[in-house]
């Protein structure tokens, strides 16, 4: 008589019932932590250096306005002629009363001009404004 061994069975299958959950779970937390770009800059710029910067801490409070080398001027997604920046941002500021406008003028604009600018952003009351500019190493 003979004898033979039992062998165990063993499943060398990945348990795949709760891939669905922790898949579903992923795509949730990174729709909700992801944030899109919202607009696209259209203008080259490059940003003077300062030594000593400082971080804006609620970026939806922020309005960005971005000035080329070429001089034009964007506000959003769109290039604006620098007398319709008043009307541009003090509708902005209805919408958001405590608005800070984030201004990203390249280095090598004309004083005068970013001075224009500073006088359109005062006429819309605009007066939280911010220099962006790069940290100088």
């Amino acid at each position: 008589m003979k004898f033979s061994k039992k062998r165990a069975s063993t499943k060398q299958e990945i348990p795949t019932s709760s891939m669905p959950d922790i898949v579903f779970m992923l795509l949730l937390f990174f729709m909700v932590t992801t944030t899109l770009r919202e607009v696209d800059v259209l203008v080259s710029f490059k940003l003077p250096e300062a030594k000593a910067v400082e971080k804006i801490e609620n970026k939806r409070l922020v309005s960005y306005l971005w000035v080329g080398k070429d001089s034009r001027v964007q506000i959003n997604d769109n290039l604006v002629r620098v007398d319709e920046v008043q009307s541009i941002m003090y509708n902005k500021r209805q919408e958001l009363p405590n608005v800070i406008v984030s201004l990203r003028i390249d280095r090598g604009i004309d004083m005068g001009f970013v001075t224009d600018i500073q006088q359109e952003l005062r006429k819309a009351y605009c007066l939280r404004i911010n220099y962006s500019t790069t940290v100088k190493i």
